[in-house]
């Protein structure tokens, strides 16, 4: 491919870029994905270790917190980190993420109670918030738009190898070692992403006086924590229809409000409300949240069907996920390498979420007599749809804005997708368990049983181990039961997906920069673009000689 020869020249307030060649963007890309990976680690390797913790520790009623504090923070800091990275710079701010978080990871190894574990996932989290948002925004630094999409799937891995290697880890750690080890894994990965990146990452950046908003992001922040800590908490530590559940509502939307007061009057805001009339930014964070409802929401409870229903161990059911993944990785590196040749990237999640939505419904039909086999299959198309669908939506919302937007503008499009799967989360969780005060009496009842006789009553059934050490009758009718009740929410997600898709024809197709350091000259480009490709022309050459 070729590229101009004469890049845009820097300015006073945006200094050049480097200009990497293509191993150098890897040695940056290798050190920028050891640090996205100890963060999806810490949520993926910790499930397994979770009822030994509770076994040594104590506090089964404060287990929930060991992951919804992590949720929390990590979430809420998002916009935070990537505001900051723009006022301070990439490298410094990502490099105190990593700091943050490996304290932190040594601080819950070494907890001696519940509540300290608990305060040490809190701060481990605001760790990992701006490791995966800053990491994004580092590579929208030094790979143009252009030529993002070769190296978007090497990110993609990253959630990839996590999902599938944290719970056999996790497993290993808590069997052969102890259960802190899942907490120190982490440290010497973050160690060499610290050493990686100072050594290779060099990003100029000018210094200059800035005024931080931290009323607004006191706001931001508490805003989100009370809808998160609703959504979270909501059914397990509190009723639905409790004042609880009203109050942090109410606290939310208030708290809301006062955040929007706050960024249009401030001149430094968090989350600057411009980038909202920015169409591109705009469609993207919306289908970015409905995205994130549809398969985090749904896609979390898989694990429970390969477990409860098939009668998987965890560590299996992670290895039978990689379907997947595998659908996943290979959708993201083929749509990437062909958004480079062409330029060219709407299509990409308009199919996605297409294809998401069948696969969607396919898993809808998976019950206890499904094979793990079409199991897998319908998990494949699932992976085919994320993989078109998520790392396009942060291309689109990076291309859309200046270089001095970069940072907030890729955490807005990764915290609103994180929100978006908690409010999944919460939805699905609460359809689910509904469903199972149904679906598994009814299936006791054809099998002439009661539920009186499951010891924890319904929809309380316990772990999948205690599920299948149940009488022969009774285990059949749960796991048929649960099965239901599963397809219910499944089906439900296929709304969500669609809802994706509609947004997402609403896209205007802005061109993809050439170069990481060029401005972006506005979206008026995008019509223009669009018309400027006959059907049929040869889109890589059209783009090319734009």
């Amino acid at each position: 491919m070729t590229t101009p020869a004469d890049p845009p020249q820097a300015t006073a307030d945006q200094p050049a870029m480097p200009r990497l060649e293509h191993r150098q963007i890897l040695t940056v890309l290798f050190g920028l994905m050891l640090g996205m990976l100890v963060a999806a680690l810490s949520q993926t390797i910790v499930a397994t270790a979770l009822p030994t913790i509770v076994g040594e520790l104590g506090g089964q009623e404060q287990l929930a917190w060991v992951v919804s504090a992590t949720l929390l923070t990590s979430t809420a800091s998002t916009p935070i980190w990537g505001k900051l990275s723009d006022l301070y710079g990439r490298k410094i701010m990502f490099q105190l993420a990593i700091g943050i978080f490996l304290v932190a990871s040594l601080a819950s190894g070494f907890s001696q109670s519940m509540g300290q574990l608990i305060a040490s996932r809190a701060v481990q989290g605001l760790g990992a918030g701006g490791l995966m948002a800053l990491s994004q925004a580092i590579i929208g630094d030094v790979v143009s738009p252009r030529e993002r999409g070769r190296y978007q799937g090497y990110m993609g891995s990253v959630f990839a190898l996590s999902t599938v290697a944290g719970p056999l880890l996790g497993g290993f750690l808590v069997e052969h070692l102890s259960w802190r080890w899942t907490f120190w894994v982490g440290i010497p990965i973050g160690l060499a992403a610290l050493v990686v990146t100072e050594r290779v990452l060099q990003l100029p950046f000018p210094r200059r006086q800035h005024s931080i908003d931290w009323l607004g992001a006191f706001f931001i922040v508490a805003s989100v924590s009370s809808l998160l800590l609703m959504l979270s908490l909501g059914g397990k530590e509190f009723a639905w229809n409790s004042p609880w559940t009203y109050g942090l509502s109410a606290a939310a939307a208030v708290l809301l409000g006062l955040a929007v007061w706050q960024e249009r009057r401030s001149p430094e805001p968090i989350m600057p409300p411009r980038l909202f009339s920015n169409h591109t930014f705009a469609i993207t964070s919306l289908a970015g949240f409905v995205v994130g409802v549809a398969m985090f929401g749904a896609i979390i409870f898989l694990p429970q069907y390969l477990q409860i229903v098939k009668g998987q161990s965890p560590t299996a059911s992670g290895l039978l996920t990689l379907p997947m993944v595998a659908g996943q990785l290979g959708a993201a590196i083929s749509s990437g390498r062909a958004i480079t040749a062409t330029g060219r990237y709407k299509v990409f999640p308009v199919v996605g979420l297409l294809v998401a939505s069948i696969g969607l419904w396919l898993m809808s039909l998976l019950d206890a007599d499904t094979s793990l086999p079409v199991a897998g299959v319908y998990m494949f198309v699932t992976g085919v749809g994320l993989g078109l669908v998520m790392q396009v939506l942060v291309l689109a919302a990076q291309n859309a804005v200046d270089r001095s937007d970069l940072g907030v503008a890729t955490s807005g499009a990764t915290f609103f997708r994180s929100l978006g799967g908690a409010l999944g989360v919460a939805v699905f969780g609460a359809l689910l368990t509904h469903r199972l005060a149904d679906t598994i009496p009814a299936r006791l009842a054809e099998a002439g049983l009661q539920a009186e006789q499951l010891a924890g009553g319904i929809p309380t059934l316990g772990s999948p181990e205690q599920i299948a050490q149940l009488p022969g009758p009774v285990h059949t009718a749960v796991v048929n039961g649960f099965a239901d009740a599963l397809q219910t929410t499944f089906l439900a997600a296929v709304p969500f997906a669609l809802v994706g898709f509609v947004v997402i024809l609403f896209l205007r197709e802005t061109p993809l920069r050439q170069h990481a350091q060029e401005q972006t000259a506005g979206e008026d480009l995008a019509e223009a673009y669009e018309t400027s490709v006959e059907p049929g022309s040869d889109l890589g050459q059209g783009a090319r000689e734009r």
